[in-house]
């Protein structure tokens, strides 16, 4: 085993707010694993480009490889960027990629951003395609990060991201388990995309809305919130089940952020107080966690059953990069970084494909 690995973790979300990048170090300490953050950045993506992304669900089997190589290559001019400014030594990148399709019911789950063109653009070994292996064996190739929440962030009873769609994982009878609850971020920059801004700030025009209990009762009603766990959501299940019941409501746009924080806070409360023992604490990261308004109801919906937390601000943003980070050790040392307690996978496996550079 090599004693530190220095990885540079990629990850973009399905809330297209730019590639993170995390530069983290891992190393085992008394059988542990533990790391540490040393340098990130947040690459924003051009109006241009994130439409691309964001259309790439309606692209030609031709242009969508187009588009695959074309990611592939900008992840890795960025990454050579970030290496050669912040002078580090890397032994590979890891990459999640950025999901265009994720149709479970199809065994299909698509992440672009290809390994080759990444590595020759970077000069670097990559690791990546986290999902498929874990979608052939059965599972839902989703969600991820619980490896990480068992192993890096243990202390914490239950985690939980607010990126573009929420997810939570804890432990369940000695096993990690985890799904994903509900939409989050992809919900509320949905809505406030007639305004032009990116977010709302701290959650003010959702605090300042109210409640329009027919839309909070429709969204409550969605099948997907009766099916059991492993479950997983993609932007296909936004499109055709939530955006109709945003686009036919005739509440202002405040209105409907005040309701759908609710949806989302009560969904997590919901889902997770059943399985809260005494004291619990849940670790609360992803953009999501800088809306205050959301917090607060999420805490609300939990009421005293578990305490929420808010880490430092730099693993609120980059949890999800350090862990495809983590991901990309664990494969390179041969140790389990997908659990089928978590997907719904026949067996667990060690997921990622490594290419090198030419």
């Amino acid at each position: 085993m090599k004693e530190t690995y220095h990885v540079l973790g990629l990850m973009s979300g399905t809330s297209l707010d730019g590639l993170d990048m995390a530069y983290c170090s891992f190393w085992k300490e008394e059988a542990r694993w533990r790391f540490s953050l040393n340098k990130s950045a947040c690459i924003d993506y051009s109006p241009e480009f994130q439409q691309k992304l964001k259309q790439a669900i309606e692209l030609s089997a031709t242009d969508l490889l187009l588009l695959n190589n074309e990611f592939g290559r900008w992840m890795g001019e960025q990454s050579k960027v970030f290496i050669a400014e912040n002078q580090l030594e890397v032994d590979f990148i890891s990459s999640h990629g950025h999901t265009v399709f994720h149709q479970i019911d199809k065994k299909l789950t698509y992440q672009i951003g290809a390994g080759q063109e990444l590595a020759n653009a970077a000069n670097q070994k990559v690791v990546c395609d986290f999902r498929s292996l874990d979608v052939s064996l059965g599972g839902q190739g989703a969600p991820l990060v619980p490896i990480g929440d068992e192993l890096l962030f243990s202390e914490y009873d239950f985690c939980l991201n607010l990126g573009g769609i929420s997810n939570a994982s804890f432990r369940m009878n000695g096993i990690r388990k985890a799904f994903d609850v509900s939409p989050a971020n992809m919900l509320l920059s949905y809505i406030l995309k007639p305004t032009g801004k990116a977010f709302d700030d701290k959650g003010k025009m959702a605090n300042s809305g109210k409640m329009v209990q027919s839309l909070l009762d429709a969204l409550n009603a969605l099948a997907f919130y009766k099916q059991p766990f492993p479950k997983s959501l993609g932007f296909e299940w936004f499109r055709d089940e939530v955006m109709p019941l945003i686009d036919s409501s005739k509440a202002s746009v405040e209105d409907q952020l005040h309701t759908t924080v609710h949806h989302i806070a009560f969904q997590i409360g919901a889902s997770l107080r059943p399985y809260a023992g005494p004291k619990a604490k849940i670790l609360v990261t992803g953009g999501g966690a800088k809306n205050l308004f959301l917090v607060e109801m999420i805490q609300h919906y939990l009421g005293s059953a578990i305490e929420v937390v808010i880490p430092d601000p730099a693993i609120v943003d980059y949890k999800e990069a350090i862990v495809f980070a983590f991901m990309g050790v664990l494969r390179s040392e041969g140790e389990i970084n997908c659990l089928r307690a978590v997907t719904g996978a026949s067996k667990d496996s060690s997921s990622g494909v490594a290419f090198h550079p030419w």
